[in-house]
């Protein structure tokens, strides 16, 4: 089974795309790979950060 991706490894792999796309360091191929990767990378990190989110409430709505 793959583990699943930290949310700090994800964004940090997302920093490192989006600074080789400002620094130009990606062929046309690359770009369209990386871009890709980049949309993965963006949605785990939004299910990770909306799933703590709602856990978050739910235990700070517990404690009323």
């Amino acid at each position: 089974m793959k583990e699943e991706m930290k949310y700090e490894q994800a964004f940090a792999e997302l920093q490192a795309i989006v600074r080789k796309m400002e620094n130009d360091e990606l062929d046309v191929d690359q770009l369209s790979e990386q871009l890709k990767r980049a949309q993965q990378l963006v949605k785990l990190c939004r299910d990770k950060l909306t799933k703590t989110d709602e856990e978050i409430k739910k235990i700070l709505g517990n404690n009323e």
